[in-house]
């Protein structure tokens, strides 16, 4: 990512950071040499969700929720979707739904879904402070299964790791938001990059699904007057401004420059059906976990793991980041 930026004469947004340069910004056992982005910046979900609701309301968009949509059925006249309390007629339709659209026929064999999780401690300021963690920085590391982790404004560490379980099919719930075993694992990866938390309280825990594509790539289309938009690999915020143009664009039929762009209907390699999918992706990610606990120990895969790392990339499916 330093060298692209470079070679596009935008070296200042994606700069290089020694091991010393790092630790000036977070002093952590597990940080060595890194990257600064400098136009990246943090979220707080909820506000923004609510933030966009609340811009909807306003503009006289009328918001149904908890509103379920049994059947979708496009027609000459536009499309009709059917509740349990109603249907609705419109000239178009749009599936934006994320990890949920693998229970969408049409889309099912497009995604693959696995999860994140996270964990937030109690207050810890002091422990911000001997860090040197002080200026909110958010902070990744580069592996396939990352860990994420950034402060609140309230002086907590809210710490994640993107190797969650695999989803069967459009199954969203259990353990792919709640997962104690999953929670224990991140509050000792947590201890590995801020020893000072041992005795300090974990106040709370969740996680989520990820819609993944196979190249990890989100993808948009339309069948007829249906229109969509998924796959963000956990990328979701970033994309999603040039997302919304994109279906804005083909829900009102225009062609242009959006529409053109090579995420709209790309060629794809299939997920496979279930639940192969699930049972492969479980092997793989168990793969690619041992890799990767087994590097940050200084040792190489062995060969079974590294070949069964390397099957993805055999099928045409991305993994990496």
């Amino acid at each position: 990512s330093v060298e692209a930026c470079a070679r596009l004469g935008a070296g200042e947004e994606f700069a290089s950071l020694s091991a010393e340069q790092v630790r000036a910004r977070c002093s952590s056992p597990r940080l060595g040499a890194g990257a600064f982005m400098r136009a990246s910046a943090t979220v707080q979900p909820a506000r923004l969700v609510l933030g966009l609701r609340d811009a909807l309301v306003r503009a006289g968009v009328g918001v149904h929720e908890h509103t379920r949509a049994r059947r979708i059925e496009a027609r000459a006249d536009g499309v009709i979707v059917e509740t349990d309390g109603g249907r609705v007629l419109a000239p178009a339709a749009v599936v934006a739904i994320n990890a949920a659209a693998a229970g969408f026929r049409p889309l099912r064999g497009r995604i693959a879904v696995t999860s994140t999780h996270m964990v937030i401690t109690e207050q810890v300021p002091d422990v911000l402070e001997r860090a040197g963690w002080t200026a909110d920085e958010c902070i990744s590391t580069a592996g396939t299964y990352l860990n994420y982790f950034r402060t609140t404004p309230d002086r907590r560490i809210a710490f994640g790791w993107g190797g969650g379980r695999i989803a069967y099919g459009a199954r969203l719930g259990g353990r792919i938001q709640d997962d104690a075993e999953i929670a224990e694992r991140l509050r000792a990866d947590l201890l590995t990059f801020f020893p000072e938390l041992g005795d300090r309280r974990i106040a709370g825990a969740w996680g989520g699904p990820i819609d993944v594509s196979p190249t990890h790539l989100p993808i948009f289309g339309s069948r007829r007057r249906v229109h969509h938009g998924f796959g963000f690999t956990g990328n979701g915020v970033g994309p999603a401004h040039l997302a919304g143009r994109i279906i804005a664009s083909l829900a009102l039929d225009r062609r242009d420059e959006l529409t053109r762009l090579a995420l709209v209907e790309p060629s794809h390699a299939p997920v496979p059906p279930e639940p192969i999918r699930y049972l492969g992706g479980t092997l793989v990610r168990a793969a690619l976990v041992r890799k990767e606990e087994r590097e940050d120990a200084g040792r190489e895969a062995d060969p079974l793991t590294s070949l069964v790392v390397d099957l993805p990339r055999r099928l045409g499916i991305h993994i990496g980041r």
